[in-house]
């Protein structure tokens, strides 16, 4: 009997995803690893479940408001029920890749190679308000250089992401956006707030794209920062100035000639032909919303989507908070899900050519001792194979095939006897595209 309270929906910010939307996907990560593994990267793994205390000490951002917290267990959570309704979660599902993986080589670093070059791919939880596009669980895709401190690093890293996305179809309309949160820094002062107000003026900051600068003028305004500070930094974040050299002579005294320097260097080096003629510029606006970042930052935006498909910067302080001492860091994240959704936009189109086989057997055992060899000669040539029984109703079974990407079919009868299909499959493929086309 049917519970009607059971429901066969995912949960809200949830999703179920069908075998084609799979498959792009898993496509998408191939041609994202060729490319990383080229660059020296190497695939690691790191739990879902980390610390409480760790995500919340992190430096998240907004995103420590979102964690999912994990109740304690057993004696341990009727203790804490007892004592402290605060105290009830001990556990957290991970809000990034960056975090955990900071844990990561704290724990490990006496095994791994220095600089180390890490990639990282798996689901984040934030449980923020499900909306259309934006969901609850998503798939990040992460590269990070540990223990290199120069832009040699910051430059790999965008040469790397800008080059996998270019292998995705995605390298016209590209461009790189470029700031470091150390002349941030230093235009807040500039500008008349307090060091201890960076936080607060970052976060808002980082909301210019969605709410704009009166959203921003609130929002500064309930945390009691109003007047001529605000009015002077829209002046010159609103007043054109994009150069480097321009921003460096208005904020000499208060940003080291390195930070500029450093920032000179790194769209030099990506912006020359031979690099490459990655199309990349300075942006005083870019400020990432993560707390951690200590350095360099960067985006990519692509024309047409008002959310930018990557982004990442350096943190210099996170592993510290863990190891003691300081570890230079820095990483890049692909915006993985809206990359994922510019390659389901484009359509079939981009599908994979694989060779699909499918044997339609008949039930007797002439046909399946027939069936089961041929179909391991197939695949040992690495062809996807499949054994079905053959339905009385051939030509709907041929049609389901056709539309599941088949592209060669044999029919065995019950004395073994084998009948090729491919033929009649090509008609019912033929239709299915007509039916496609506009």
């Amino acid at each position: 009997m049917t519970d009607p309270k059971l429901s066969a929906s995912p949960p809200s910010g949830m999703r179920d995803l069908l075998p084609a939307q799979v498959e792009i996907r898993e496509r998408a990560i191939d041609r994202i690893l060729e490319v990383y593994r080229a660059y020296g990267f190497v695939r690691i793994e790191t739990p879902a479940i980390e610390s409480l205390r760790l995500l919340l000490k992190s430096d998240g951002g907004e995103n420590e408001k979102l964690i999912y917290k994990i109740l304690k267990r057993g004696e341990k959570l009727a203790a804490a029920a007892a004592a402290d309704q605060a105290d009830l979660a001990d556990l957290g599902l991970r809000f990034d890749l960056t975090v955990p993986l900071a844990r990561y080589y704290a724990n490990n670093q006496g095994r791994l190679p220095h600089p180390f070059r890490a990639i990282q791919i798996g689901s984040v939880w934030r449980a923020e308000r499900a909306q259309k596009g934006r969901f609850r669980q998503f798939t990040q895709c992460d590269i990070d250089i540990i223990g290199a401190a120069s832009s040699v690093a910051e430059i790999e890293l965008i040469a790397a992401t800008t080059e996998a996305l270019a292998r995705l179809g995605l390298g016209q309309g590209m461009t790189v956006r470029l700031n470091d949160r150390r002349i941030l820094g230093g235009l807040i002062r500039h500008c008349g707030f307090r060091p201890e107000d960076a936080g607060a003026v970052f976060v808002a900051l980082d909301k210019l794209d969605k709410i704009g600068r009166a959203g921003i003028e609130r929002e500064l305004a309930e945390h009691g920062h109003a007047g001529p500070p605000v009015a002077r930094l829209f002046g010159l974040l609103e007043g054109g100035a994009r150069s480097v050299g321009a921003w460096r002579q208005t904020l000499s005294a208060l940003v080291d000639g390195a930070v500029w320097d450093g920032l000179e260097q790194i769209i030099a080096a990506l912006g020359a032909p031979d690099g490459g003629a990655v199309a990349i510029g300075f942006d005083p606006t870019l400020v990432r919303g993560m707390g951690y970042y200590t350095g360099p930052i960067f985006e990519i935006a692509y024309a047409g989507y008002a959310s930018s498909v990557a982004g990442g910067g350096r943190y210099d302080d996170l592993i510290g908070k863990l190891t003691g001492r300081p570890v230079p860091a820095t990483g890049f994240s692909i915006g993985f899900e809206r990359i994922v959704s510019i390659l389901e936009e484009r359509g079939p189109a981009g599908a994979r050519t694989e060779d699909k086989h499918a044997i339609l057997v008949e039930r007797a055992t002439p046909a399946l001792e027939a069936a089961v060899s041929q179909a391991r000669a197939l695949r040992g040539s690495g062809r996807i194979v499949v054994l079905e029984e053959k339905s009385a109703r051939v030509g709907k079974q041929l049609f389901d095939l056709a539309q599941q990407g088949f592209t060669a079919v044999t029919a065995i009868d019950a004395t073994g006897t084998a009948t090729d299909l491919t033929g009649e499959l090509a008609k019912k493929t033929e239709r299915i595209a007509g039916e496609r086309r506009p």
